[in-house]
């Protein structure tokens, strides 16, 4: 088994909820809640948090590092860079990249994307390309080379900044495959990453709800609580998926309802 480092990319100047990975969930900030989740996957053979150099960050850096977790700085301005700045540290030859507003990945999700890659002869594989899973149990696993190749070519300002556009917008350059649920199931219209206030307050019902009784709960007990609860669910409607992507050309299909295609792992 391929050694499969866990990148987490964290900051604290989030334009529409500032210092969100910090804000508490049951007492715990954000980001540790997440990072808690994610020791729990068979997959990742280390964990690392990618922040930048902005002094912003240091306190950020602070309360990760007493968590017990790895910290990497790297540019401001360039994420892409942060990314190397971690692999130059840390070299692997295999990489998952997460977002820090997602607190209620999945760690069983996580580990059936790395184990498709592994059993795939690709560059790049991910769960976003064709969503089936809600926003925020989102999942990049990539071969390093391919992401040091974009790094060292690239001077687009958005793939600098997006991190793995370079790759995935190129499939003549980089084998890319899309991965779906396996179950047939399509939950692409729910969201439950953290952008704004009602984001987190959602987040915070979850976890309310379900940390003292299951405190290991997964993505199918958040699915059934929400059966039972209707009323606090929430879907790209309240605010769309992907928002930063809109008007670039990625190079791919990126919103929901997308059916796959014969080369998507895990829908067959």
């Amino acid at each position: 088994m391929t050694a499969v480092m866990a990148v987490v990319q964290a900051r604290m100047a989030s334009s529409r909820l500032p210092g969100k990975v910090l804000e508490p969930v049951l007492g715990t900030p954000m980001i540790v809640r997440q990072l808690e989740r994610l020791a729990r996957c068979s997959s990742l053979s280390d964990i690392v948090v990618a922040m930048s150099t902005d002094p912003q960050d240091d306190g950020l850096e602070d309360v990760v590092r007493d968590a017990g977790w790895e910290v990497i700085r790297g540019p401001q301005d360039d994420v892409l860079g942060r990314f190397t700045a971690v692999l130059d540290a840390r070299p692997s030859p295999t990489i998952a990249r997460l977002t820090a507003d997602c607190p209620l990945i999945s760690p069983g999700v996580v580990d059936l994307v790395v184990e498709a890659f592994e059993s795939a002869d690709v560059d790049y594989l991910s769960n976003t390309l064709e969503p089936s899973y809600p926003d925020g149990l989102d999942v990049e696993v990539m071969r390093t080379q391919a992401l040091q190749r974009v790094a060292t070519d690239s001077t687009d300002p958005h793939e600098r900044e997006h991190v793995t556009l370079g790759i995935y917008r190129r499939p003549d350059r980089y084998r890319v495959r899309p991965y779906v649920d396996p179950s047939g199931r399509d939950h692409s219209d729910l969201r439950w990453t953290v952008d704004n206030a009602d984001d987190l307050a959602f987040v915070r019902r979850i976890y309310a709800a379900l940390l003292p009784t299951t405190p290991q709960f997964e993505y199918d007990d958040v699915l059934r609580w929400l059966q039972q609860n209707p009323e606090s669910n929430r879907t790209n409607k309240d605010a769309p998926r992907n928002a930063a992507l809109d008007g670039l050309d990625t190079g791919v299909m990126r919103h929901p309802g997308n059916q796959g295609s014969q080369d998507d792992l895990g829908s067959r």
